[in-house]
């Protein structure tokens, strides 16, 4: 792999020159390295670009890393990943992304991943996106869609650091019997950088629940957008929630959508949108921070 892998791999996965477990590694559109364990399988796709990973029942306490790297100008990048979960699994799956360019040319990954969770199974998601490099347009356009069996859960936590010039972030998801799904999302944007986030949730299944949570800091001349759409199918609890901060010229809309289909189902979304207040930078202002430190501290916080 090249040094600008490297240094992607670092960020967005807790790279130490080798990962533990099961992993694949993407470069520039290809395969560059993988490994399956005993109970985690990796396989390249046949028919087009990706894998299908599949976990054997009963597995638990493993963690498998599926990165994805580009790093020059001029690469268009899309990649299928089917991640196949068996019964009462419990494992983590690191997908982080990274985008550098160095030449003036565009640069894109679009990655999209499907999962398929079986009955009481756990599954924790993490995924940080990252742009790098030169003034070339760096855009990262994730899907990710999710079948939640009975009684399991998915836990997604998505990070979008810094220099991704533009992203569109699509999440799909069906929740069976007692299943629940968990979104953290949290996005940074600067300059003219644009954002959208687009949640889609069906609650299907009796006893199951959601929870999305956005926070999101639009900086500069920047935009965000997040639209999110829970129906509630059957007797469920949905909570959906966009915590956004502005400074600058920055600007941000969040439209919520809610769909009560069953008279069991329990829905509520808060949103709020505004800059940081003045009392916040006031006290770390007085402990000695300059009020340009104070909001950096803030945000920090904020987007932990």
């Amino acid at each position: 792999m090249n040094a600008d892998t490297a240094e992607i791999l670092k960020i967005v996965s807790d790279w130490k020159d080798s990962f533990c477990g099961a992993y694949s590694i993407r470069e520039n559109g290809k395969g560059i390295e993988r490994r399956s364990t005993e109970h985690v399988h990796i396989e390249p796709k046949k028919d087009r670009p990706g894998l299908d990973i599949t976990v054997d029942d009963g597995t638990k306490g493993e963690t498998m890393y599926i990165p994805a790297c580009v790093t020059h100008g001029g690469v268009d990048d899309l990649v299928y990943n089917d991640f196949h979960i068996g019964d009462g699994v419990d494992v983590t799956i690191v997908a982080g992304c990274g985008v550098h360019t160095e030449n003036g040319e565009s640069a894109r990954h679009n990655g999209i991943h499907r999962f398929f969770i079986g009955n009481g199974s756990r599954v924790r998601y993490e995924e940080k996106h990252i742009g790098l490099g030169g003034n070339g347009r760096r855009s990262i356009d994730p899907v990710t869609e999710v079948i939640l069996g009975h009684d399991s859960v998915m836990e997604m936590d998505s990070v979008q650091i810094r220099g991704v010039t533009s992203t569109h972030r699509t999440t799909r998801a069906t929740v069976g019997d007692g299943s629940s799904f968990i979104v953290h999302e949290r996005i940074l944007t600067a300059l003219d950088e644009r954002a959208v986030t687009d949640f889609v949730v069906d609650m299907n299944g009796t006893g199951s629940s959601v929870d999305l949570v956005s926070r999101s800091v639009a900086r500069d001349e920047s935009h965000q957008s997040f639209h999110s759409v829970i129906r509630g199918n059957a007797r469920c609890t949905g909570h959906s929630e966009c915590d956004a901060i502005i400074t600058e010229k920055g600007t941000v809309s969040a439209t919520p959508q809610l769909d009560a289909n069953d008279i069991d189902a329990s829905l509520i979304h808060e949103a709020a949108i505004g800059r940081i207040a003045g009392e916040q930078l006031l006290k770390l202002c007085t402990l000695g921070l300059t009020e340009e430190e104070a909001e950096e501290r803030i945000i920090q916080g904020f987007l932990r």
